[in-house]
């Protein structure tokens, strides 16, 4: 059975992200769109966070299914790389998951030159902002460890892009 537009789009967004599975796609901020295009098929456009990102064809291949699955076998998903992903686009859910999880979410793009570079970030177990970088990089190429001085437990903190 196919089902309608707003149902897969529901079912898209829906779709956690493979890296941080806390947060879903949409959260993230990826899903750019899910639309019928002028063929009829129905396509879902997607931002990468960056085109190195191991995560893509995951990401790729969890959409496909969720088409399959909602009786869109023909369907597509696109990339969109303009304009670029920034980090700004994750939503305000998304930043709170993140914390939920120990990763503290990246500042606004805009943030002064400080906060950007992860120090004073705050601290997702004792909500202490007296925080240092420990090393550049997490478990993922998008985020860095951050260490807390008041509580001396290290963080990974996802990187403002």
């Amino acid at each position: 059975m196919t089902e309608p537009l707003d149902r897969v789009r529901a079912r898209v967004e829906a779709v956690p992200d493979p890296e941080l599975p806390m947060i879903s796609l949409a959260d993230l901020g990826v899903i750019r769109a899910v639309r019928q295009g002028p063929d009829q098929v129905v396509e879902v456009v997607v931002t990468p966070t960056y085109l190195g990102c191991p995560a893509l064809p995951v990401i790729e291949a969890d959409l496909r299914t969720v088409l399959e699955e909602c009786g869109h076998p023909e369907g597509r998903v696109t990339w969109a790389l303009s304009p670029a992903w920034t980090s700004d686009w994750i939503t305000g859910t998304g930043r709170r998951k993140l914390a939920e999880h120990g990763i503290a979410p990246p500042a606004a793009a805009g943030a002064p030159l400080p906060v950007r570079l992860g120090l004073g970030r705050p601290c997702p177990h004792c909500r202490s902002v007296a925080t240092r970088p420990l090393g550049p990089f997490g478990s993922t190429g998008c985020q860095t460890i951050l260490v807390c001085t008041a509580c001396r437990e290290s963080f990974p903190h996802l990187k403002a892009v």
